[in-house]
């Protein structure tokens, strides 16, 4: 149904985890708002990724909002890495729990956001012709939603499916009895393959760069277990804030060339045994000293040589970049996999895949039979669902013109030329590299906070100064030189998209060091910002509203050296 010129105050683009905490946050705070989702449910990431194997890989007890007690409680996870399902479950609980249904337009994507300069409004278009005006567009469109789908030549003469991880049918599929080519080895090729290995007659991998993983050992959560996380969540919620990721892990601060190499083997040992994430926290500087990075990726080579059986296919697998350069994946089973008579592992780092045939796939002249190809090609992180909309700023310029050299942001929360225009972990901000349901409500909890403020004092619109954004984007870069992870081709740095400018994305210097930079932009009236066309004065006026203020102290025991160096470089 399409609607004439109706009027809210705030339109939110996404009904995932930050659309439906900013939906609820905007009705808590007396703010009309209207959610339009592409989907026809809720959920966002944990929506669309529906494909076999699909989990997270932050523990449970940590992967949930943490804004109501109650929800805390009532809340029960089942394993100790939540499934697809289940994590979806959860996004619907919350969706009926807080009635958040009832100002969310599902099945309809906006295509198009225009700012009014005369009347400082947004008018939003959708692709069910409807057309909204609000004095806020509030942008939670995820970081990894727009799906990389690679044109490989042909596709359209393959006679048999083609899916991607990041768009899986609801009604899932089944591969038995099938041939099946897997394009890609990142995280959701790693979590998939070994279930789609366990149907399929014949698994094909057609893989260009091999991604360090470490086993997740996952498990029925004990309840007692449970019991214990949810009588101190408050504590919990708090030494996870204070960690550069926003979520706590066991950490070893010692450096790891300080270790003897028995010393650093045991260590590792132990680190591996545990599984996860957590295995990067095995030393304090693996991120930040190459030769210390040496010694966990010849280990994890170790494991890989240890598991893999033939030593050609262990040899493909085995990264040659740093440890934690990409994201490192979780996994169950996936390099036990190429143990597997029928599944085969093929390199196209040297010799790409060269097209689509209706039988199959063609690499160096020879075609790969299939019956089924899944694209696990990743997403156009952080901007790419941007770039599915036309959004028009002051004087005509687009977001896209305006990112064309690569994203620019003002703490990652909004972008000078776009007046009232507010983007949830957008980039510039701790986002990927954090716990993403913590960093989603700090940006939710200042961003409404932000619009009370301007309630209160009159302010009809906001945008940051072009000196303090410039600023900001020289900061993000120079931190992020401080860590090994912008050493390397990643989604981090856009280069999994052909064409798209090498910039580094995220903000590096870790989630407390962040919180602590929104806090003095809020504590000084906004400095930073242009309220209304007056640049603020740097003194925070009596109204200013800290109603949600994040309280978030550095934990020295695990600083690390991005963290120091974001805390040591000035941003004005």
């Amino acid at each position: 149904m399409s609607s004439s010129h109706p009027s809210v105050d705030a339109v939110v683009v996404g009904a995932g985890f930050g659309g439906l905490y900013a939906l609820h946050c905007l009705r808590q705070m007396g703010f009309s708002a209207l959610c339009f989702e592409a989907g026809d449910g809720v959920g966002g990431t944990w929506y669309w990724n529906r494909y076999p194997g699909a989990r997270c890989d932050v523990e449970s007890m940590q992967y949930s909002y943490s804004f109501s007690e109650e929800l805390d409680q009532e809340w029960t996870w089942s394993e100790k890495y939540s499934p697809q399902p289940e994590i979806l479950a959860y996004a619907n609980h919350v969706a009926d729990r807080f009635d958040l249904r009832r100002d969310i337009r599902f099945e309809t994507r906006v295509v198009a956001a225009t700012f009014d300069e005369a009347r400082a409004l947004w008018t939003v278009e959708t692709d069910r012709d409807d057309r909204v005006e609000a004095r806020f567009v509030i942008m939670a469109v995820g970081c990894l939603s727009a799906a990389n789908k690679p044109p490989f030549e042909g596709m359209d003469d393959f006679k048999g499916p083609i899916y991607h991880t990041g768009e899986w049918p609801k009604e899932g599929v089944d591969f038995t009895g099938q041939r099946v080519a897997v394009i890609g080895t990142g995280s959701s090729a790693i979590q998939s393959i070994p279930l789609i290995a366990a149907e399929a007659k014949a698994l094909t991998v057609f893989q260009r760069t091999p991604s360090y993983t470490v086993p997740a050992y996952n498990a029925k959560l004990d309840p007692d277990y449970v019991a214990r996380v949810k009588a101190g969540y408050p504590a919990l919620r708090a030494k996870a804030r204070s960690r550069p990721t926003g979520f706590y892990f066991p950490f070893n601060a010692q450096p790891a060339l300080e270790a003897t190499p028995q010393e650093r083997q045991r260590q590792y040992e132990e680190a591996w045994a545990r599984g996860g994430l957590p295995f990067l926290g095995a030393y304090g500087d693996l991120l930040f000293n190459k030769q210390a990075n040496d010694t966990i990726a010849d280990f994890a080579r170790g494991k890989i040589r240890s598991i893999v059986e033939d030593p050609a296919t262990a040899a493909l697998l085995s990264p040659d970049n740093v440890f934690g350069c990409k994201r490192l994946c979780v996994d169950t089973d996936y390099y036990a996999t190429f143990n597997k008579p029928h599944v085969r592992l093929v390199d196209v780092s040297k010799t790409p895949i060269e097209r689509f045939t209706a039988e199959g796939v063609v690499v160096a002249g020879r075609t790969y039979p299939a019956d089924a190809v899944v694209c696990a090609t990743g997403f156009a992180a952080m901007t790419g669902s941007y770039d599915k909309m036309r959004i028009t700023g002051r004087g005509g310029l687009t977001l896209a013109e305006k990112w064309a050299a690569g994203p620019r942001t003002y703490l990652g929360v909004a972008s000078a030329g776009f007046p009232n225009l507010f983007m949830v972990t957008g980039p510039g901000s701790p986002s990927v590299l954090a716990s993403m349901i913590q960093a989603i409500e700090q940006h939710v909890d200042w961003m409404v906070d932000l619009m009370a403020h301007m309630r209160d004092v009159g302010a009809r619109s906001f945008e940051p100064k072009v000196a303090d954004e410039d600023q900001w984007v020289a900061h993000v870069n120079e931190v992020s030189q401080v860590s090994l992870r912008s050493t390397c081709s990643s989604w981090y740095v856009g280069t999994n998209v052909p064409g798209r400018p090498r910039v580094f994305m995220p903000y590096i210097g870790g989630f407390p060091v962040y919180v602590q930079k929104c806090n003095e932009v809020m504590d000084t009236g906004y400095d930073g910002f242009v309220l209304d066309g007056t640049e603020t004065t740097g003194n925070a006026p009596p109204e200013v509203r800290l109603t949600k203020r994040w309280h978030v102290p550095l934990d020295m025991d695990v600083i690390s050296p991005a963290m120091l160096a974001a805390k040591r470089v000035p941003v004005v």
